[in-house]
């Protein structure tokens, strides 16, 4: 199976050696999305809610240049820097993603790119 590289305008370039969005037949993997503004390259804000908004509006930019929407998510992974972050994390998650939801994990991790305090990954279908 050859594999489709989705290469997005509206969102910020890889910070290594990856792919944004890699198609395999009918499932496109976008690899983690943090809260840099595409426009400026720098983190969106200190605050978790606003780097949630940037972190998903970043996820949704590649999803589109791949002709998808949030829609097409079936799994989404989200990586928190603070566990006691989870409900605001998850308002804004919800504000995005409509019934039926799709499946999801969300861990708590040590450390993430530039100190960001929330990272998203999905997996989504055509």
């Amino acid at each position: 199976m050859a594999k489709q590289i989705v290469v997005a305008e509206g969102s910020s370039p890889p910070i290594g050696p990856y792919s944004l969005g890699v198609w395999a037949g009918d499932l496109l993997f976008v690899s983690g999305q943090t809260p840099i503004d595409p426009a400026t390259g720098v983190v969106a804000s200190d605050n978790v809610v606003e780097q949630a908004h940037q972190t998903i509006k970043n996820v949704r930019a590649i999803l589109e240049a791949a002709g998808l929407t949030l829609d097409n998510v079936v799994k989404a992974t989200v990586f928190i820097k603070n566990m006691n972050d989870f409900a605001a994390i998850n308002d804004v998650y919800a504000s995005y993603f409509q019934k039926p939801y799709p499946a999801r994990s969300c861990v708590e991790v040590a450390r993430l790119p530039r100190d960001v305090l929330v990272e998203i990954e999905v997996v989504a279908s055509r």
